[in-house]
């Protein structure tokens, strides 16, 4: 298990932040009429409960202050007169809540469907890169990207971003209250906010270093995670479990000490935004107390004066929790933006068209079809498949093809051999274009595959690898990948084209029968078997087998020869294969070496000839022959 490099995430820029947010607001312009609606509701609210204070006021000065020493007769009247305030204060307050509900209901429904854009670009995006971009991308961390992220986008939309309006109407409502109620108690009161806003920025300095940290080391977390999963076999196989553990426990720490350096950020700014608050009613009590026993103020005006002075504080207090949210947000965008930067390296040119493959056979029909040809006759001196003079390296790295070339014609059979690392994978990834070459051109059907639109491409090139991948769901599901023109008699057929429908039949459900994830609950054979029944149900032109029986037993094996033979007759094959009787009756065998061809025959020409590939076949037959 080798260390994944975590690239620490620089300080945004000053300008960063705003050019963030307006991307986040151009996924929200779409639905600002819903989002304008939850604003009014929450105004109505706001306002609703600005004038809670107001109605307490009027019980306190008209019923209960003249109350003191009033007759019996005055205090009835004065009783009268409290039970419309208080019904009043009932119905401002259902009022209230009724208008919160119905906000929190449409903005919640407006968010998701706001994260629902977002996540759909960014999987698409993904989705269209090609294999080098996930060649250098942990997997958990492109997780935490569609997942955390994107929530994190989420919370900003339904906490911060129509809240904040709501905030500051509140602020401006109780800032505009509180100096028609008394302009000098209010300065009183103003006092303290040049200390507020100075502890903001600091908290704001100090929140936004420690929260970016704790983003990165969740990431690292879920990138280790998926390693870790995905390997558990080899770590299990290796006796690596407390070397997995003490690593995990390594990153663990660092999430846990970034989590507390987040704690102690807001441990402090609560506690001290508090003090002031209490400061600031502290010395409103002082003075307005004052003014109340000089009867220059009433009670009525005290209370709701205090009460005003909370509603000023409240937004604040709650400045932490939102500036948490949005700088989660900021971060989660700018990860996201990161990734919807990237280009993808391969695209279809503008004027890329389908090319045809000859087939004197009528292989690669419409999948499903069982019809003759239908498509162009065949044109024997136009190769199917041409690597002429390839250059190709991963990454800037050594080369791993070195001018390479060859031809193989519509319907032959090829084979490839070499030690490992001699680029024969390679060739198989170039071919249906999952990289593109450095130097040199690739051609199917005579067109360089830059040429051919992507999907048309990989629709003519089907491959069978070693390491075979099945999706959770069922059999049948995962021979015909859900493809519309294929159906259940299609996903049969072709399993019993490579022999693999007996065994299917056997499970409980048989072509419904359940996967799970990876195809766990099937043998590496019957895994194998479901490839190549998927490869065979999409009927394509060039058929690429990596390896595709290196995982099966013997019998398994013979079974898949038989099937190969059978689906390879008139169809352009290319076989990967260190056992060599795999490839003994292709029609040319090619023998790799360090990214070049330094054999080519058939099997009999290869043997006289005494070279590489002889002794190869005598290492590997060396113990069965004689």
């Amino acid at each position: 298990m080798s260390d994944i490099d975590y690239h620490a995430e620089p300080d945004r820029p000053s300008g960063a932040d705003r050019q963030l947010l307006a991307w986040a607001l151009a996924y929200a312009r779409p639905h600002v009429a819903a989002l304008a609606g939850c604003l009014l509701l929450l105004l109505g609210a706001a306002a609703l409960d600005l004038a809670q204070p107001f109605l307490i006021k009027l019980a306190i000065d008209r019923a209960m202050a003249p109350a003191a020493g009033a007759t019996p007769a005055l205090r009835a009247t004065l009783s009268a007169q409290l039970a419309p305030l208080a019904w009043t204060y009932v119905a401002v307050v259902a009022g209230a809540s009724l208008l919160q509900y119905l906000q929190g209901l449409w903005l919640g429904l407006t968010g998701q469907r706001i994260i629902l854009a977002v996540r759909r670009d960014l999987f698409d995006h993904l989705e269209a890169q090609g294999l080098g971009f996930f060649d250098q991308q942990p997997a958990g961390r492109l997780v935490t990207r569609v997942t955390n992220d994107v929530e994190a986008l989420n919370e900003m939309y339904t906490s911060v971003l129509v809240n904040l309006f709501r905030d500051l109407f509140v602020i401006a409502g109780a800032v505009v209250l509180l100096l028609r109620l008394d302009a000098r108690l209010a300065l009183v009161a103003f006092a303290v906010m040049p200390l507020v806003f100075l502890t903001a920025l600091v908290f704001q300095r100090f929140s936004r270093r420690a929260w970016r940290r704790t983003r990165l080391e969740l990431a690292r977390i879920n990138a280790r995670l998926a390693e870790t999963f995905s390997g558990v076999r080899v770590i299990q196989l290796f006796g690596r479990e407390a070397r997995a553990s003490q690593e995990f426990r390594a990153i663990n720490d660092g999430y846990f000490a970034a989590t507390i350096d987040v704690i102690r950020v807001f441990a402090v700014f609560g506690p001290v935004l508090n003090l002031l608050t209490s400061l600031a009613l502290a010395g409103v009590i002082w003075y307005g107390g004052g003014l109340v026993l000089g009867a220059t103020m009433s009670l009525g005006t005290l209370y709701a004066f205090t009460a005003y002075l909370r509603r000023l504080f409240d937004p604040l207090n709650g400045l932490a929790e939102k500036y948490n949210i949005l700088q989660s947000a900021l971060a989660s965008a700018e990860r996201i933006t990161a990734l919807l930067a990237v280009e993808p390296a391969l695209r279809d040119r503008e004027d890329a068209a389908v090319a045809v493959l000859p087939s004197p056979t009528g292989a690669g029909r419409a999948p499903g079809a069982t019809g003759g040809p239908t498509r162009a006759e065949p044109a024997a001196a136009i190769p199917a498949v041409e690597f002429d003079d390839v250059w190709f390296a991963y990454g800037g790295e050594d080369w791993v093809l070195r001018g390479l070339s060859f031809r193989v014609m519509p319907g032959e059979t090829v084979g490839f051999v070499g030690h490992t690392g001699a680029g024969k994978t390679t060739i198989m990834s170039l071919l249906p274009r999952f990289y593109d070459v450095a130097r040199g051109r690739v051609r199917v059907n005579g067109r360089d595959v830059r040429d051919w639109p992507q999907r048309a491409l990989r629709r003519q090139v089907g491959s069978v690898m070693q390491d075979v991948f099945l999706f959770a769901g069922d059999i049948a599901g995962n021979i015909t990948l859900g493809d519309p023109r294929l159906g259940p008699a299609d996903a049969e057929r072709a399993a019993e084209l490579v022999g693999a429908a007996p065994f299917v039949r056997r499970l409980p459900g048989g072509f419904d029968a359940p996967v799970v994830e990876r195809g766990q609950s099937l043998s590496a054979g019957e895994r194998q078997l479901i490839a190549f029944a998927r490869a065979m149900a999409h009927d394509p032109d060039v058929l690429i087998l990596d390896e595709a029986t290196a995982s099966v037993d013997t019998e398994t094996e013979e079974a898949l020869q038989q099937a190969i033979r059978s689906v390879a007759r008139g169809r352009t094959t290319l076989i990967v294969a260190h056992r060599l009787a795999t490839i003994k009756d292709a029609d040319r065998i090619y023998v790799m070496d360090r990214g070049r061809i330094v054999e080519q025959g058939a099997h009999a020409d290869l043997l006289a000839a005494g070279g590489v590939y002889a002794r190869l076949w005598s290492l590997q037959f060396a113990g069965l022959e004689g």
